[in-house]
């Protein structure tokens, strides 16, 4: 499927603030949390403040991409039109080896072969030319 029809079928996010930042980095293939300065806690979503400091000091520091399925739910009935074609799907938590946890999608396996703790990696996804959407798939043992 080309970038244009997905555009059409793919509800993205609205670009603007620490959300625009995050896709950025998306965008140029970096999967990138925000990481408070003052005690190295990571967070998402993206947010001004530590909840654990409260120092308004952060960085968007880089992840190696790599995690585990934390949880998913299986959605078997579209409540917007735009997923309608892909179901049944998985919308899956995976938290990251760093501790930052991102709800997404685990492509290349069905939902029933999802587990608790299965080791995933990242991919992206270009969706339009503004929005690159960050992906997982099961990770290939080496």
């Amino acid at each position: 499927m080309d970038t244009e029809n997905k555009s059409q079928t793919v509800r993205v996010p609205v670009l603007h603030g620490y959300t625009k930042e995050f896709y950025d980095w998306c965008h140029k293939q970096e999967l990138r949390f925000q990481r408070c300065q003052q005690c190295g806690t990571w967070r998402h979503p993206p947010r001004p403040m530590c909840t654990n400091c409260h120092s308004l000091q952060w960085e968007w520091a880089p992840t190696k991409g790599t995690g585990k399925i934390y949880c998913w739910t299986t959605v078997h009935q579209a409540l917007d039109p735009a997923f309608a074609d892909a179901v049944p799907y998985a919308a899956v938590v995976v938290e990251l080896d760093e501790g930052p946890r991102l709800t997404t999608w685990v492509t290349g396996i069905s939902p029933d072969e999802l587990h608790i703790g299965m080791p995933v990696e990242l991919w992206f996804d270009t969706v339009t030319n503004e929005v690159t959407l960050p992906k997982f798939k099961p990770q290939v043992t080496r």
